[in-house]
């Protein structure tokens, strides 16, 4: 019997009963009528109460830094689940847990327990396939399982809200704007427009919104009388295993896009492919087909894009190719749009869900498919809280649901490539690109000696002009932001300075500010010297800015417009961007990577790199495969429909070995050299990397505390086993914010044998004395190492 647990016998009339009690409460009440009951019986009863009595105890994860669960005591009137929400008492504040276990023992003595103030939910929040998915991201990331439990959840179930849908506003006609059909809408187009998609069925507020209906044509609409909105607080469950496709123009697939569709949905189970295609080459038809497939079967599909940039369009296309709700989730969305998508897939009331890494933690009633778009991106890692790389946790997930997930790139990783040669993953490869498009020229102008007007030389001015006067648009990337990366002093050499990075001041013209790129400071354009006085104050470098404000003056009667993340900050300003330039209302692009990835701009016909040199000779030693991705990448923007395409590289040394490497022999032949470098300095996919950070106001702390991690790492007993240790030694940007940053890499040949040594050392590390002095992490197999 449990400690604390006690039974009571009495005798009333003709019954027994058995008050079953534990720490005071009575657990349960066992009636026995009379004759029916022995001596034998009550000892057998007392034996094995504990069978029977009902959890006191519920240990609780909490969105805390600590590495360990936190017991409460179970009220009577309370019933908590495993995987559900508890509202508990922490320290002076009130905090939302997620219950791992329930049991009748604790290790504290009952009466140093607090009580459960509040059971949120009567059922587990996720599937118990996701919920051990979670669990297993918590051990290999190294990161504590209440936040990571947490950051898999939105923000207002976070905050304690119902898992239920908040209500939403849906647009109906009336019958008096029926009627107004037959009078038709004269010169109001947009109005006729949105009473065209309304003339459908009901629509609701947020997807019209999606679909370029602003909100002021609504009002206008309302106000007339021809339209009404409902509020709508339940979403039923959908069967769309009929009429799956919506009518309209299909692509059909070449021969290879048939084979790689036949091969996938051919395969049951769990299987895990790469579908390498040149850009251009229909990988999104491939994805289309796939999941028309698992939804005619009754599942869903889950579609992961890198960035917020690339899913208007993506939605935009499935919206049109199928006849079921499709949810969208990434950080631009609110807390109510967030958990209504959330709760969307859980409840099957959508097929198909899109969005960024996050979405991946997505609960779903019935997974069909998983497609990761542009796996190589290095946005699907996530870089602070839980440092997960959404690729492989992708992979990991539908292992566990035992579907098929498809990894989509032009440039696919090395560590994908290598899963791919040692059998582990299959291989699809479209090597064609699709419909009439042509494959790119290519060509590079050595800029050495040559004069340049804001980052532009001659020859590649003369080519845009041609391409322009022909009719067709021009993309120039440049990923550098501002007007000027550094502001000097023309006199003493002085640089404008972040006090508190290693870092120089980025000079924003429009806004006559600069910032800090790295912390996020700003200030007033300083217009005197802080060294010597003098006004004499000139930029130094080219950004996105100063190239609109040349090209503007270079190209008059061409109208330029810039993509950055200046430029697209308010909401739905890049989507309003992506379509102006699709209606060809701009002929110039100037863009950052959020240009450089899996949009469609069919008469963009030349694509100019201008500054990639500072890449060719990084100390990073994925430079050099950041810069090979990043080259197609943005030369796939070029001639994807029937006009042919042409990419200029700008450079400083054109006889480069990577860069003639991706000129004459493609991405391909550069990934295979690649691979075989990195096994030869055994570096990644061949061995396994795990970075310490730590940063604190004095970087002797932080110096001090980092030793001591190696000292500890290096005693235990599986560090023998083919480890090694560098560092610790300033991080490559040593300040930023304010804090002195330094570093440790560990190295391993074996991912268990990382995992096993950093398992058993964090409890060690976590009691070293500077611990607590500084702000540190684990980030596992890094893909960032500044």
């Amino acid at each position: 019997m449990n400690r604390g647990s006690m039974i009571n016998q009495f005798t009333y009339k003709t019954a027994t009963f058995f008050i079953v009690n534990q720490n005071d409460m009575v657990m349960s009440v066992l009636y026995f009528p009379a004759g029916h009951f022995s001596h034998r019986l009550t000892k057998f009863l007392r034996f094995s109460v504990h069978l029977i009595m009902r959890p006191t105890i519920a240990r609780v994860a909490l969105p805390v830094p600590l590495d360990r669960l936190f017991d409460y005591k179970i009220p009577c009137h309370l019933t908590p689940v495993v995987g559900g929400r508890v509202s508990v008492p922490f320290g002076p504040k009130t905090m939302i847990g997620i219950v791992i276990e329930l049991d009748t023992e604790s290790e504290f003595g009952f009466d140093k327990l607090k009580s459960i103030h509040q059971v949120l939910d009567v059922e587990p929040l996720w599937p118990q396939n996701l919920y051990q998915l979670l669990h297993w991201c918590s051990q290999f990331y190294q990161y504590p399982l209440g936040e990571t439990l947490a950051n898999a959840l939105p923000a207002m179930l976070r905050k304690g809200k119902p898992a239920s849908f908040n209500p939403s506003i849906e647009w109906r006609i009336t019958s008096l704007g029926r009627e107004q059909f037959m009078q038709g809408f004269g010169r109001a187009v947009r109005q006729a427009q949105a009473m065209q998609m309304l003339e459908k069925g009901p629509a609701d507020h947020q997807y019209l919104l999606d679909q370029d209906v602003p909100a002021n044509i609504l009002k206008k609409l309302e106000d007339k009388g021809w339209i009404e909105s409902v509020e709508v607080k339940f979403r039923p469950k959908i069967d769309w295993t009929f009429n799956v496709e919506a009518e309209g123009d299909k692509q059909t697939l070449n021969q290879e896009q048939a084979v790689a569709v036949a091969t996938v949905n051919n395969f049951a189970g769990f299987g895990c492919f790469l579908l390498e295609g040149v850009t251009g080459s229909g990988k999104t038809e491939v994805y289309l087909n796939l999941i028309k497939q698992v939804l005619e079967n009754g599942k869903q599909a889950l579609v992961l894009v890198p960035e917020i940039g690339l899913t208007p369009q993506t939605i935009n296309r499935f919206r049109k190719r199928f006849n079921l709700a499709i949810e969208v989730i990434h950080s631009g969305l609110n807390d109510s749009e967030r958990l209504n998508a959330w709760l969307s897939a859980r409840d099957k009331v959508a097929g198909v869900v899109i969005g960024t890494r996050s979405a991946l933690m997505t609960p779903f009633a019935d997974l069909g498919i998983i497609i990761v778009d542009e796996e190589h991106d290095a946005s699907y890692k996530q870089q602070d809280s839980l440092r997960y790389h959404a690729r492989d946790v992708a992979v990991m997930r539908a292992n566990k649901e035992n579907i098929p997930i498809v990894l989509g790139s032009a440039t696919p990783a090395l560590e994908t490539l290598h899963n791919v040669l040692s059998g582990k993953y299959h291989h699809l490869i479209l090597s064609a690109r699709a419909g009439k498009a042509l494959p790119t020229v290519n060509k590079v102008i050595d800029v050495k000696g040559q004069y340049l007007e804001s980052g532009l030389s001659a020859g590649l001015i003369a080519e845009m002009r041609k391409h322009l006067e022909a009719g067709n648009q021009v993309m120039l990337f440049l990923n550098r932001r501002g007007f000027s990366p550094a502001l000097m002093c023309h006199d003493c050499g002085w640089i404008a300075e972040c006090k508190r990075c290693d870092a120089y001041y980025t000079y924003h013209q429009f806004s006559d500010e600069i910032r800090c790129h790295h912390c996020g400071s700003q200030q007033k354009t300083v217009r005197q010297c802080q060294g010597c006085g003098s006004s004499q104050l000139v930029t130094v470098g080219v950004g996105t800015e100063q190239l609109e404000e040349q090209l503007s003056l270079l190209f008059p009667d061409f109208k330029t417009i810039r993509i950055d993340r200046d430029s697209t900050r308010r909401k739905g300003s890049l989507e309003s961007a992506l379509s102006s330039i699709r209606k060809n209302e701009f002929q110039i692009l100037i863009g950052t990577q959020m240009l450089a990835k899996g949009h469609h701009f069919p008469d963009v016909t030349l694509v100019a790199l201008l500054d990639v040199d500072g890449s060719l000779y990084s100390s990073d030693f994925r430079a050099s495969e950041r810069l090979a991705q990043l080259f197609i990448q943005v030369a796939g923007r070029a001639g994807r429909a029937s006009k042919p395409g042409e990419v200029i590289l700008q450079t400083h040394h054109p006889e480069h070995n990577l860069l003639q490497i991706l000129l004459r022999q493609g991405y391909r032949h550069f990934a295979e050299l690649a691979l075989q470098e990195r096994k030869k300095a055994n570096l990644p996919p061949y061995s396994f990397l795990t970075l310490f950070r730590a940063e604190a106001n004095q970087s002797h702390d932080v110096e001090h505390f980092l030793r001591q991690v190696r000292y500890t790492l290096e005693v235990h007993p599986l560090f023998k086993q083919q480890c090694q240790v560098l560092g610790p030694t300033p991080a490559p940007l040593a300040k930023k914010a304010g804090k002195y940053r330094w570093q440790l890499m560990l190295q391993t040949n074996s991912r268990l044998t990382m995992q096993k040594l950093l398992a058993s050392a964090k409890p060690a590390i976590h009691m070293l004395p500077n611990s607590k002095k500084v702000r540190w992490s684990v980030d596992i197999e890094p893909q960032d190492l500044s």
